[in-house]
């Protein structure tokens, strides 16, 4: 019962995130799938082996700048609602609402297939492993991971 507050009107959550915790969450949305899925295009395109690491490292500061504003947004703006409430009390309720529906239309499901995909296809890797697994497979596991 540590991180519940018990007040006269009602229980609620104690605000709290600890390092641990941060990390996780920072770690969870920015690396995703596209860790698993990039980098043999990332070491393609870069030439060489440490080429490549230079531009991991390069892109790993870049998202670490950008946990570290989302994480000072939060400290400034304590609201629930993530990037709604910033752009919310930044720009006002059209671009904020313009930025939820992207989100809930576009770039969140998008990203679920990316990750459903790159699931099935290193899953059927394993049954397949002198040729690429049937494409047509690959899609039906991807859609039965999504509908799970």
């Amino acid at each position: 019962m540590a991180d519940v507050e018990v007040s006269r009107e009602r229980v609620v959550l104690k605000r709290k995130v600890t390092l641990v915790n941060g990390v996780s969450i920072i770690v969870g949305s920015i690396i995703g799938s596209g860790v698993f899925v990039s980098p043999g295009g990332v070491l393609q395109s870069a030439g060489t082996p440490g080429s490549a690491l230079i531009i991991w490292a390069l892109c790993g500061v870049f998202c670490l700048l950008g946990a570290l504003c989302f994480g000072e947004l939060g400290t400034m703006l304590p609201a629930a609602g993530g990037e709604y409430a910033y752009i919310l009390q930044a720009f006002g309720s059209v671009p904020a609402f313009i930025t939820l529906w992207v989100n809930v239309v576009v770039i969140r499901p998008a990203t679920q297939a990316v990750v459903a995909l790159t699931f099935a296809e290193y899953s059927l890797a394993l049954s397949f492993p002198t040729c690429s697994p049937p494409r047509l497979a690959v899609v039906v596991l991807a859609a039965a991971a999504l509908c799970e």
